[in-house]
């Protein structure tokens, strides 16, 4: 009898305990604690993240959050289209403590934010739309980045190493950070020109105009689509057919196409964007890429991340540039092609832009550059 109440009441204690586990398991869940973990979620269209560009550098910022963070899963979610980018973002928020949103076209998640004030939104290349008056929502980090400096590191590389003395810029769709890195590269081109000995023109085609965000013809050559590498072939070769032998190409998986069509061409090459694409410009010819602008993403989604988990997340609306290390180009050996005195006066470049010497010009570029 006592050795059966003595099992009985070890039966009640480990019951007890597995209760009282149980509970806190299901706390760390839904908090995101240590022991459990984030759940994130990144929301992209356009392009998914495998685009080898854009999405891809802020899924790569999450994977190295989780890398030291074992832990926290991610999801990856493509929308149908661009204009369904809230909706999508609306569609999901339940069931994740991090909502990740690379693009201009998020912008709206404001509304999403406010009516989940539990979850924490990190969004990219845009801060995020008013909503009586408020601008800065304590659970979103928006960072936006000065595109306009890695694109005037392009046109300085474009107008020195050009063979043709023509060059190009190949867009997506003229959303406001695209059009940074446009008129970034026409002052790099014009800062080259005006400075360095160089007298390279600029290529646009009236066919390929892009229309930015308020309606206003703002030229160059746009695909219209982040994800169209058809079209960005065409828009390409169209530039080649016209001499120009450097494109720089800021259009995501659209770019692609310009890619392959540099590579079916002779001494056609390509100025990569935001991430290093140097890999993308192989061809059994050699390699198509001169170098790329950087739009460093990745550790600024992995600093954002690290800050939620340590708590000392701060919401708010920031501007990063090359005195964060967050724009720039690709120097290392065997990542690009640069001359050594191309090389030599984009370090300069960036050493004065980095201490705010040189401040080049973005959006709505007046043609003025000193």
């Amino acid at each position: 009898m006592k050795k059966l109440r003595l099992a009985t009441l070890i039966i009640m204690v480990m019951s007890i305990m597995l209760v009282m586990l149980a509970a806190c398991t299901e706390e760390g869940t839904g908090s995101g604690g240590d022991d459990a973990g984030f759940r994130i979620v990144i929301v992209t269209s356009g392009s998914s993240v495998d685009d080898g560009s854009f999405n891809q550098n802020n899924y790569e910022g999450i994977q190295d959050f989780i890398a030291t963070n074992p832990g926290s899963t991610v999801t990856a979610v493509t929308s149908a289209s661009i204009a369904t980018s809230q909706q999508d973002v609306e569609a999901v928020v339940g069931d994740y403590d991090i909502i990740v949103v690379p693009g201009f076209q998020f912008s709206s998640i404001s509304a999403v934010a406010v009516a989940n004030p539990d979850k924490f939104f990190i969004l990219v290349d845009s801060n995020p739309d008013e909503i009586d008056g408020q601008e800065v929502f304590d659970n979103i980090y928006a960072m936006t980045f000065k595109e306009q400096e890695s694109g005037f590191f392009a046109g300085i590389a474009a107008a020195m190493e050009t063979k043709t003395g023509k060059v190009a810029f190949i867009g997506g769709i003229a959303f406001p950070p695209v059009v940074n890195y446009h008129f970034g590269f026409d002052s790099g081109v014009l800062f080259a020109n005006r400075h360095l000995g160089t007298s390279a023109e600029i290529i646009q085609l009236p066919a390929f105009a892009g229309e930015d965000v308020r309606g206003i013809n703002v030229g160059g050559n746009y695909v219209q689509s982040f994800g169209d590498q058809a079209q960005g072939k065409v828009v390409a070769e169209a530039l080649i057919a016209e001499g120009a032998d450097i494109l720089f190409v800021a259009a995501g998986g659209s770019g692609l196409g310009a890619f392959t069509a540099a590579k079916e061409s002779t001494d056609v090459m390509v100025i990569g964007c935001d991430v290093d694409q140097f890999d993308d410009g192989v061809f059994a010819g050699g390699n198509v890429v001169l170098t790329s602008g950087l739009k460093n993403m990745r550790i600024n989604v992995t600093r954002q991340l690290n800050a939620i988990a340590n708590g000392t997340f701060n919401g708010g609306n920031y501007l990063l540039g090359a005195d964060t290390d967050s724009s720039g180009f690709v120097s290392a050996t065997g990542r690009h092609q640069l001359s050594a005195e191309t090389l030599t006066a984009l370090n300069d470049a960036f050493a004065r832009v980095k201490s705010g010497e040189l401040q080049p010009p973005g959006n709505f570029f007046d043609g003025n550059i000193n």
